[in-house]
């Protein structure tokens, strides 16, 4: 009964406000694929409040040019500069993908199927982001909360809840 209480009471205060959080567990989706084929270069790591420093996504090894695919089927719904880097945005139903620093090569408004190149990733602002290499930061949300997107693929390491200290 007190490890049932415990668990109970880390869900209690993990759940309220999360803003961050892992997809389902449902194991690997076939509708999902990586957007590239590069290794994980930084996983995710969301904050533990919304306002706090994080890795809202994951970086995947990739040089400028490399072909950027829709990971599911979706509209683009954003392609454009925020914050100096350029961004692609594709939403798929409830949950939406952003690829930066990605040159798109769609509009907003199209739709786009599983494995459609939908850009290109360029060499702006990585050198900074993934120094010395380039990479692709690909993130996931659902409303306002970030979801790990490896989760999608099935790569992602389960959620583990551990019992609060005793006080």
């Amino acid at each position: 009964m007190p490890l049932l209480l415990a668990v109970l009471a880390a869900v209690c205060l993990v759940a309220p406000g999360a803003h961050a959080s892992r997809a389902p567990d449902t194991g690997p989706s076939p509708a999902w694929h990586a957007p590239v084929d590069g290794a994980v270069v930084h996983g995710f790591d969301p904050p533990a409040r919304p306002w706090l420093p994080g890795h809202r996504g994951v970086d995947l090894a990739a040089p400028p040019g490399t072909p950027v695919v829709a990971p599911t089927s979706g509209t683009v719904t954003f392609a454009g500069q925020v914050g100096g880097k350029p961004v692609l945005v594709v939403s798929h139903g409830e949950l939406r993908s952003t690829f930066e620093p990605v040159r798109a090569h769609r509009e907003v408004g199209d739709r786009v199927g599983r494995g459609d190149v939908v850009g290109e990733v360029t060499d702006e602002t990585t050198v900074l982001h993934c120094s010395p290499a380039t990479c692709l930061h690909w993130g996931v949300r659902r409303g306002e909360a970030y979801l790990d997107p490896l989760a999608l693929l099935g790569l992602a390491p389960p959620v583990v809840l551990l019992p609060s200290p005793a006080h």
